[in-house]
């Protein structure tokens, strides 16, 4: 959960999703992400991963600005250096985090890429907790992720180190979205952070859709690509925010450890992706080595 998402959580409800139970919220919110890396993916073999990032980013700088707009022209008004380069930072981290994990993509099903992901987050619970049982949490992730990495099959150094650089990004997400949290109100520095992130992942973008020749950028795969940001960004923050406010962090949390698990089922379902019962025991112990560090994390 971002700062941004706790500051707006106790702004007040969104209409219609208040008679939903919230765990189902943060599970359609969780399935709506995958369900979004599953779609880029599909897209792999007719459009650069670079550039479905592009359409990701975009779309969701476009959505999220217009739902602030008001406050978001008085933010900008008022803001500091500090307050920009706060922004900046979350906007860096949303860049690595999402350029990374669909590099990743290209070369590991979704689940593991996602279990391997977790890693980040995982490791900033530990450190807030700071609990002698915590590193038990950390070793059994860590136990879990080498068990993935010597299953061989369709994983392989390349994808197992963007998926780690994807989690790097997450942790960073998780610091600079406090920090922006504690300067920007709302939802204003997520949306000035997609832009700056669109900015950043924009040169790789570009350069990939040249060496794949523009006409690939069809009408089709832009719709597609919207969807993907809708799918990956804008639902579920929708979806997450009204849940935050009606169940604890730390329940929150612990819901949130069962996106490696969805993940690996929407790759099997939708892409046609095999796992092993030994990739499937790993992301099992990286789930419970992440929901226990979060609950001790909260308690």
């Amino acid at each position: 959960m971002s700062a941004a998402q706790a500051d707006e959580a106790r702004a007040g409800g969104i209409p219609g999703l208040g008679s939903v139970p919230p765990s189902v919220l943060v599970l359609f919110g969780i399935l709506s992400v995958q369900l979004g890396a599953g779609l880029a993916k599909g897209m792999f073999d007719r459009l650069p991963p670079s550039w479905i990032v592009v359409l990701r980013l975009v779309t969701s700088a476009v959505v999220v600005g217009f739902m602030v707009r008001k406050r978001l022209w008085r933010v900008l008004r008022g803001a500091s250096r500090r307050d920009l380069g706060a922004a900046a930072a979350l906007g860096g981290s949303l860049a690595l985090m999402n350029f990374s994990i669909y590099q990743s993509l290209q070369h590991i099903p979704l689940g593991i890429a996602v279990t391997i992901e977790f890693l980040g987050p995982l490791c900033v619970a530990v450190l807030a907790s700071r609990r002698p049982l915590d590193l038990l949490w950390a070793a059994l992730a860590f136990g879990g992720v080498v068990a993935l990495a010597r299953d061989g099959g369709d994983v392989n150094v390349p994808g197992v180190l963007w998926a780690l650089l994807a989690g790097l990004g997450w942790a960073l997400y998780i610091f600079a979205a406090a920090a922006a949290g504690r300067r920007l109100p709302g939802a204003t520095g997520l949306a000035l952070a997609s832009v700056v992130a669109t900015v950043l992942v924009l040169p790789p973008g570009m350069a990939a859709l040249a060496d794949a020749g523009w006409s690939v950028l069809t009408p089709e795969l832009v719709a597609l690509g919207v969807g993907v940001g809708l799918l990956s960004s804008v639902v579920p923050y929708t979806l997450e925010l009204e849940a935050l406010r009606r169940i604890p962090q730390g329940v929150f949390g612990i819901l949130m450890s069962l996106e490696p698990a969805v993940a690996a089922l929407v790759g099997v379902l939708l892409l046609g992706e095999h796992l092993s019962p030994v990739q499937w025991a790993a992301i099992l112990a990286v789930m419970l080595a992440c929901a226990g560090a979060t609950r001790n994390a909260r308690t």
